[in-house]
């Protein structure tokens, strides 16, 4: 019988990210891991078989506050959320519904029952637009509704913190890419716009198109600039950070990223290295998109003392192609 302090939720389990932090979970035997996901932008071919699925939404307060106390679970990673920026400026109702109430009813759902840690999911776009790295001390500035409703999903799980009694840690991710070397897991959605897993379908087509929001900010090329971090790396950050709330009591925020930014062009044009006959497409700005943000990595390093394993972008843009073609297989 597994200790009860090893039983840990994932909520979003069955997506793209939450599926590599269940690939981590899992390694260690001792974790008694649950995936809590309604299966709406999560995939059935992302489930690890090593965790027990529960297919629920976090809009239901009452099963989710159930799931929680049979399971005696301890420790709750939340990452079911929508993630669609432009999607959000049309439909700000059902991101509010789910962003904002879905962290609202989970932080409740844990009101008399044994969670003590709480990893929450942000974003970097909190920060709004930004010149240069930015550090976790940087007051928040959503320009988007995505991004607001992130900022609001902060709020919650730090005002809670106290009155339902339990650690947490905010992490807030760069742009997140690529795929698992086990090549079981990867990015299936596609409605999300991540340009890497765009020019991934793009480079199995025989005239590739790639579609460019935006080529007049004020940046060093006129196109969006972002900083890029592997899946596989965010995994464990989220391993490594629930293991320091949970030793130290103490609340963590961190940025997840590598302290580089690379302009939308710039990973154009490594992909055309790779792949010929591609065209262009230049189009106007996203709504909610910010012209920049990379990280301040200098509290991340102090704090987890851990150096990630897969920041060259070349490698990145690879796995994620190599995902790309065993799913079109």
């Amino acid at each position: 019988m597994n200790n009860n302090n090893n039983n840990i939720l994932v909520t979003g389990g069955a997506g793209y990210i939450g599926s590599h932090i269940v690939e981590e979970l899992v390694k260690n035997k001792k974790n008694n891991v649950f995936i809590f996901d309604n299966l709406i932008t999560g995939h059935k071919k992302l489930i690890n078989k090593k965790a027990t699925f529960i297919k629920g939404d976090i809009k239901n307060y009452k099963y989710l506050s159930k799931i929680i106390k049979e399971n005696k679970v301890v420790s709750i990673i939340h990452l079911a959320a929508l993630l669609n920026i432009s999607e959000a400026e049309t439909d700000k109702k059902k991101y509010f519904k789910n962003n904002i109430i879905g962290t609202k009813n989970l932080v409740h759902a844990c009101k008399n029952s044994l969670v003590k840690n709480i990893i929450f999911s942000s974003s970097c776009s909190i920060y709004g637009n930004v010149n240069g790295p930015v550090s976790e001390l940087k007051k928040p500035s959503p320009k988007g509704y995505y991004a607001f409703t992130k900022f609001k999903g902060e709020e919650i799980i730090k005002n809670f913190s106290k009155k339902f009694n339990y650690n947490f840690a905010i992490l807030r991710y760069f742009n997140v890419a690529g795929a698992s070397s086990s090549k079981k897991i990867g990015e299936i959605e596609r409605s999300h716009g991540h340009l890497i897993k765009n020019i991934a379908i793009q480079y199995l087509k025989l005239k590739p198109r790639i579609k460019v929001f935006g080529n007049n900010y004020k940046t060093k090329d006129g196109t969006c600039v972002r900083d890029y971090i592997h899946v596989s790396d965010l995994a464990k950050i989220h391993i490594k950070a629930l293991k320091n709330i949970a030793s130290s009591k103490k609340p963590l925020i961190l940025n997840c990223g590598y302290g580089k930014g690379y302009s939308v062009q710039e990973i154009i044009n490594i992909f055309t290295k790779m792949k010929k006959n591609v065209k262009i497409i230049y189009l106007d700005r996203r709504p909610g998109d910010v012209a920049q943000v990379y990280s301040n990595i200098n509290k991340f390093k102090r704090t987890l003392k851990w150096k990630p394993k897969n920041y060259n972008i070349r490698n990145i843009i690879k796995s994620a192609f190599d995902w790309e073609k065993k799913i079109k297989r």
